[in-house]
């Protein structure tokens, strides 16, 4: 009886368990594993907008089977008219709750491994060098307003925005560098990121990266001239009336740029991407980009990598090449 008494309320359970009942359980056990409550918050957003409102969301787990399961992922695809990349983040909660059903021995097998997405994937205009980098010329002319600008106030906010360019940091990472990062004379220690709850919109600094994982950054001349600039404040290097600043004040002053020089807003995030493919149009091997960026997968790294170059430069690069 000890035996048999767990085993049926085991099956009971399974029996009766809904795809939502599922959904929860596994929501559950994932916030108590991941590090980032605003990865909880967006899961939450898309079972919303996707699943709640389909055949799924009430169905026993033990009815759905693969074409059921299929047929609602095609019709959620066409009717929200979804890119792939949108898809792939929806059918991130399918994934995470059936491999949970499978370690806790609700199902055998996962059906979304057989689910074949048959309707076409809305298409996305592929970015360019233009839109995703400054290039060489916008990059002379962002250096030139920060050099002004932090001339004439001192806030080592405006040497965050043009160390960036050099160091290619989310700007999580670049808001929370410590001196003590400051390893060595060569190279920054990236060890914390600051991160933003979508719920309260609180800014926090937690002491790991976004992967997790510490990297150490290269500094160049032109990088460490730019550290030896700034006035130590405190424990952190990019500091502005006695605070840490935050990645809001980095966006502002890009927006203050834009406004300046009348062109088009390109986000903190471009720093990253210029950083990037200026390294890969000088010839700096893609392994060691991804390792700067500080990037697991090679594929994530190419794609932060555009043509940074003006269109007479690559004329001139591609005539050379050619003759």
């Amino acid at each position: 009886m000890d035996k048999l008494i767990p085993l049926y309320f085991a099956n009971s359970h399974i029996d009766n368990l809904t795809f939502y009942g599922l959904y929860e359980e596994w929501l559950d056990y994932k916030s108590t594993v991941c590090n980032s409550p605003n990865t909880i918050k967006r899961h939450q957003q898309h079972y919303r907008k996707y699943f709640e409102p389909s055949a799924l969301h009430d169905m026993k787990i033990k009815r759905i089977d693969e074409l059921l399961l299929e047929k609602e992922c095609n019709r959620i695809v066409k009717e929200f008219n979804l890119p792939r990349k949108e898809w792939c983040n929806a059918k991130g909660i399918l994934n995470g709750m059936y491999e949970y059903a499978m370690r806790k021995k609700y199902i055998t097998e996962n059906p979304i491994n057989k689910v074949q997405i048959l309707v076409k994937y809305r298409q996305v205009v592929h970015k360019t060098g233009k839109t995703e980098t400054y290039n060489s010329e916008e990059l002379a002319s962002i250096n030139d307003f920060l050099d002004q600008m932090y001339e004439e106030t001192s806030d080592a906010s405006f040497l965050a925005v043009k160390i960036n360019f050099l160091l290619g940091l989310r700007v999580g990472e670049l808001v929370a560098l410590k001196w003590s990062d400051w390893c060595d004379e060569n190279h920054l220690h990236i060890v914390r990121e600051e991160i933003r709850n979508q719920t309260d919109n609180s800014y926090t600094v937690a002491e790991h990266t976004k992967t997790n994982r510490d990297r150490f950054v290269i500094l160049v001349p032109k990088a460490i001239e730019i550290l030896r600039k700034i006035d130590r404040q405190g424990e952190y290097i990019f500091m502005r009336d006695g605070k840490r600043i935050t990645s809001i004040r980095i966006a502002t002053i890009l927006r203050k740029y834009a406004r300046h020089e009348g062109v088009a807003l390109k986000s903190s995030h471009k720093l990253r991407k210029t950083y990037a493919s200026n390294l890969n149009a000088n010839g700096v091997p893609l392994d060691c980009i991804r390792e700067m960026l500080g990037h697991s997968n090679l594929n994530t790294t190419l794609g932060y990598i555009y043509n940074p170059l003006t269109e007479n430069q690559t004329y001139d690069l591609i005539t050379k090449a050619l003759q």
